[in-house]
């Protein structure tokens, strides 16, 4: 059996988010228009309605002590179904994944360290805010979690839902760390960014690696997709 084609898709889609993190870090370290904008609406947020404590429930869906162990659980849960269904390289997805969660730190922390770009006012630190390290988190494991459980339904409804819950999870976690001020929204951009190209590279290796039919032509597992 050969390994199938890399899909075309996922290659695309991951090309575009690299390029999109390279703006927006660009536009930061020039402090460009949209760093300017960007500031505006941090600001802006900052001063919205919703009480500090469910800002702060929000921002905590980043801290690895809360998303990590969600992915970890899914991971062993999926791979667990896949080899008693036995799927060919069963362990293949979740170690991806976990792979996938443990690359954040090791991107995220240069980039701050080389960016070193300052926090909202009231920040304690100099530099270091870009990219936020708790969204990149709360994006890859909510996302490889919804990756790893997707091919687990079979409804189009169910999997719509699945996606549709995790990016409301992402969306919560980067609004809570605006809201509390411990990050500019671009920050929080830049850092799904960086997931998605993570989550992509995950879905690309899966795919890889799917056995071909010899009958059909056709991938004879089903892996994640996007």
């Amino acid at each position: 059996m050969s390994a199938t084609p890399a899909p075309r898709r996922p290659a695309l889609a991951l090309s575009l988010c690299v390029v999109l993190f390279a703006l927006l870090t660009w536009q930061v370290v020039v402090e460009g228009p949209l760093r300017r904008a960007d500031e505006r609406a941090a600001r802006a947020l900052a001063g919205s309605r919703l009480p500090d404590g469910a800002a702060e429930f929000l921002a905590d869906l980043g801290n690895a002590t809360v998303a990590v162990p969600v992915l970890v659980a899914v991971a062993v849960y999926t791979a667990w179904h896949a080899r008693r269904g036995g799927a060919f390289r069963w362990w293949l997805p979740a170690v991806a994944a976990l792979v996938a969660m443990a690359a954040v730190p090791v991107l995220v922390a240069p980039l701050k360290a080389v960016i070193d770009r300052p926090g909202p006012p009231g920040m304690a630190g100099d530099g270091g805010f870009y990219p936020s390290g708790h969204a990149a988190t709360a994006a890859v494991a909510y996302g490889a979690a919804a990756l790893l459980l997707l091919p687990l339904l079979r409804g189009a409804y169910g999997r719509r839902e699945l996606v549709i819950g995790c990016c409301l999870l992402n969306v919560a976690a980067g609004f809570g760390l605006v809201r509390r001020g411990y990050h500019w929204p671009l920050d929080v951009v830049a850092s799904w960014c960086l997931a998605a190209v993570l989550l992509l590279a995950m879905v690309l290796l899966v795919g890889r690696t799917a056995p071909v039919s010899r009958s059909t032509g056709r991938s004879s597992s089903r892996t994640p997709s996007c």
